[in-house]
């Protein structure tokens, strides 16, 4: 039999309710909001990080900071000396040993059970600039619109047309890119005597832009790095006029091709199928997305709200999930997670990978699948009569409201045929 002095040290040294000497105590973080950079081939990365004190000891609710943009982060929390700040939707992680107001570790990212790659990260809690500090002065102006030419020699990829749009105050600027495929979500930067930086970081995204400012011939030309490796050039010059492809031009249905033919396994393995009963006679918004995807994201948490709203007045949704792998077992929880996060109502299906070629062999009466996200509406006979690709997520300020206000339209009309 142990005696009571005996079985008390046992029980404290187990960890399960007492603690024994030479046992350290997590690390405290000092809450607020860090300024953060990621080392990137092109140099610093910039981005803001908010760390709220959870509701357990020893978590934290954690926010990537863009611009207008508080992106929350998946729950972070500190064991020992150091600090993980997840970010599951986008298989990614930030990972830092905590010293007083610093943070020093890596960024990872998953690419596969046995790939994962990373770059340094560093954070300092105080300092609320991004490049440069904030000054109410700027040697040069960059506000405005731009019409923008990416291109990847290296890679022979052909160039690009976007359109830069940018706000100005002081020396501070913020906009996005807006491509024939989606837009580059939140930037956010400084202007630094006749040169522009911008940067992005959300989890899924390391976007960095360098440029130099040519006022008199009103020119921008530069470079742009993406991820790990990614790199392409770019020029712009300001136009008020510029504008893009029309966005519905590109997906479209094959000729002789009127409706859409989708039936594919949710997580729990329930088939979903266009020609269910929960579609019948009612206007369907079909959504191309993934789990992956950060443009899709900003769509998605426009879809949910919208249909919590609007279903009582004959609407449904479908998304159709391609992720990285076709396996329900792997990326059913991925969908799960994404469902709970944007608290979702309509179905999500798993239909594919994330090749654009297998998307659009998945969906046989479309030409081609170019872009994630790519929207389509079928009307009460269940034919297509919108196809949308890419999205105008809210970083792009009137180019979203311009599309919300075209999608109600668009709704209110087909609702109201026969």
């Amino acid at each position: 039999m142990l005696r009571p002095l005996l079985l008390l040290s046992l029980i404290g040294c187990s960890g399960l309710t007492f603690s024994c000497a030479g046992q350290s105590k997590p690390t405290t973080v000092q809450p607020g909001t860090y300024r953060a950079v990621i080392t990137t081939k092109g140099g610093p990365l910039p981005f803001g990080l908010a760390l709220e004190p959870g509701r357990q000891a020893g978590t934290y609710t954690a926010f990537a900071i863009n611009g207008s943009e508080r992106l929350a982060m998946d729950m972070a929390t500190v064991t020992g000396d150091s600090i993980r700040i997840p970010m599951a939707l986008f298989d990614s992680e930030l990972v830092a040993k905590v010293d007083g107001k610093t943070l020093t570790g890596t960024w990872r990212r998953h690419r596969t059970a046995q790939q994962t790659l990373t770059l340094p990260f560093r954070a300092e809690l105080g300092p609320n600039y991004r490049f440069v500090p904030d000054s109410k002065s700027a040697s040069t102006t960059i506000a405005g619109t731009w019409a923008t030419e990416f291109s990847n020699k290296r890679n022979q990829v052909d160039t690009v047309n976007a359109v830069g749009v940018f706000k100005q105050t002081g020396n501070r600027v913020s906009g996005t890119f807006l491509t024939p495929t989606g837009d580059y979500r939140y930037l956010d930067g400084n202007v630094v005597g006749d040169s522009l930086f911008l940067s992005c970081f959300d989890g899924s995204h390391l976007f960095l832009f360098k440029a130099k400012h040519n006022s008199a011939a009103k020119t921008l030309a530069g470079g742009f790095w993406a991820g790990i490796s990614g790199y392409e050039s770019w020029v712009a010059k300001a136009d008020p006029n510029a504008k893009l492809p029309d966005p519905t031009s590109l997906t479209y249905l094959k000729p002789g091709a009127k409706t859409l033919t989708a039936s594919f396994p949710e997580p729990n393995g329930n088939v979903v199928s266009l020609t269910d009963p929960r579609y019948k006679g009612k206007v369907t918004v079909v959504q191309i997305l993934g789990s992956w995807c950060p443009n899709c994201m900003d769509e998605t948490n426009f879809l949910s709200p919208w249909y919590k709203k609007n279903r009582q007045r004959g609407v449904e949704i479908l998304g159709l999930s391609f992720e990285r792998s076709a396996n329900l077992t792997e990326s059913g929880p991925k969908i799960e997670r994404m469902k709970q996060r944007f608290k979702i109502d309509y179905p999500i299906v798993l239909a594919g990978t994330n090749d654009k070629a297998q998307a659009a062999k998945a969906l046989p009466e479309l030409n081609a699948v170019v872009a994630f996200p790519t929207t389509l509406i079928l009307d009460k006979k269940g034919q297509v009569r919108h196809v949308y690709t890419g999205f105008n997520g809210p970083g792009t300020g009137k180019y979203y409201d311009q599309y919300v206000d075209e999608f109600n339209n668009l709704i209110t009309k087909l609702l109201a045929e026969k």
